[in-house]
């Protein structure tokens, strides 16, 4: 008995359509919710930024808030891979953390509208997504810990409290209008990680 092969609509599969639709409007929700904050935004306003009718919307996620959340891991998912890359040739620690962190405020200073998803508009909208914020948080804690040679993070309380730190800088400097220089930026930060090796 032989498998059965998709069916084919201009060369992709129905899977892969589907999930182009999917990034579509995981695209299209960054930049409104970007542009207008999450709690502001329609699924419609969604969907016609993407160019799909609100069937497609659907077809992917089971609310606006699944959405978010996709959107959220999308953007922190692209911040990781820039971190990772900017520490991967550095040898010395300080180095490591110092690269770690402005790779990170680059990246929101680069991108404002994913900064605006990743970083203000992910808080107090449900359980849902404050998890996913959460899981987000002990990624970034570890990633912290590896780049100081540390096999994890010294203490659960002090790494929360560290990377607490830093985003709130991040969030108050994005509410600035990156009104502060980004070595500043860096260097501030920089100083509250060093609590970590104490």
């Amino acid at each position: 008995m032989t498998e059965e092969r998709p069916k084919l609509y201009r060369g992709t599969s129905a899977r892969e359509r589907q999930a182009a639709r999917r990034e579509q409007l995981v695209r299209a929700a960054i930049a409104v919710y970007g542009a207008t904050g999450y709690r502001n935004a329609t699924i419609k306003a969604v969907c016609e930024a993407a160019g799909l009718t609100e069937r497609y919307f659907y077809e992917s996620f089971a609310s606006s808030e699944a959405l978010l959340i996709a959107s959220f891991e999308t953007v922190n998912a692209a911040f990781g891979q820039a971190i990772d890359a900017a520490i991967r040739e550095e040898r010395d620690p300080e180095a490591r953390v110092r690269a770690m962190l402005r790779a990170y405020y680059a990246a929101l200073q680069a991108a404002p509208t994913s900064a605006r998803v990743f970083i203000v508009e992910i808080g107090g909208i449900s359980p849902a997504v404050d998890a996913a914020a959460r899981q987000a948080l002990r990624r970034f804690a570890d990633r912290l810990a590896a780049a100081w040679g540390m096999e994890a993070a010294a203490s659960e309380i002090v790494s929360v409290g560290v990377i607490g730190a830093i985003i709130r800088i991040a969030f108050a400097w994005i509410a600035s209008d990156y009104g502060w220089p980004l070595q500043d930026v860096i260097d501030a930060a920089f100083r509250i990680c060093a609590v970590m090796t104490v």
